[in-house]
């Protein structure tokens, strides 16, 4: 497990030669890091008397992001998991017109499953992103700056991820499966820059 090993040792791997991770699985931890900070206004919040009349909604935030948190940790193993089938496919033979096809056939596949985990990790990066906006409008005034940084680091997730579904889906067949996957991250793309946009902004204008 990638985010079993301590924060040095995975960049120690992060930065070697090996395939894997790369830059999806940072994705996925850098927006699981997002999450965390909105864990921790939550838990900054709750006890606190000037905050007792949103304390149900901080705990029911907290768990929302605990939840989200444990998803992109898992999806930052699945994303080298389903890119190593796609680092072979590159190998595979294609002397003869039997090899093309049946190497075509693989990478088609591998392509739409390294594709997929990607989409995973930006649409839990954009719901990440509605949690924090909510965190910056309830929580402890003090922590605020930690849901503008969760919110930046939460939109580079989001940003770096859907650079590995467009590598992948340029070189898919299936040009309309490529452009279902490319309007979809785009469409969050879109949404995600507009809230990052709005929860930064928001802090910044508190604490500046």
């Amino acid at each position: 497990m990638m985010l079993d090993k301590k924060v040095t040792e995975f960049l120690d791997v992060l930065s070697s030669n090996e395939p894997v991770p790369g830059g999806g699985g940072a994705s996925a931890t850098v927006g699981a890091m997002g999450v965390a900070l909105g864990i921790m206004v939550g838990n900054l919040t709750l006890g606190k008397r000037k905050y007792a009349d949103v304390e149900p909604d901080i705990k029911e935030l907290i768990e929302k992001s605990q939840s989200l948190m444990d998803e992109l940790k898992h999806l930052t193993d699945e994303d080298a998991r389903v890119f190593e089938p796609l680092s072979r496919a590159y190998g595979l033979p294609r002397g003869t017109e039997e090899e093309k096809a049946a190497r075509e056939a693989v990478m088609e596949h591998a392509l739409l499953e390294a594709s997929l985990v990607p989409l995973q990790i930006v649409e839990k990066a954009y719901e990440s992103l509605t949690l924090l906006e909510e965190l910056g409008e309830k929580g402890t005034r003090i922590a605020l700056s930690d849901v503008g940084v969760g919110a930046l680091f939460v939109r580079a997730a989001l940003e770096g991820a859907s650079l590995n579904i467009f590598i992948n889906t340029k070189l898919m067949k299936d040009r309309t499966q490529a452009e279902d996957l490319n309007a979809r991250t785009e469409e969050l793309i879109d949404k995600g820059r507009a809230l990052s946009d709005k929860v930064y902004g928001a802090v910044l204008k508190h604490i500046k």
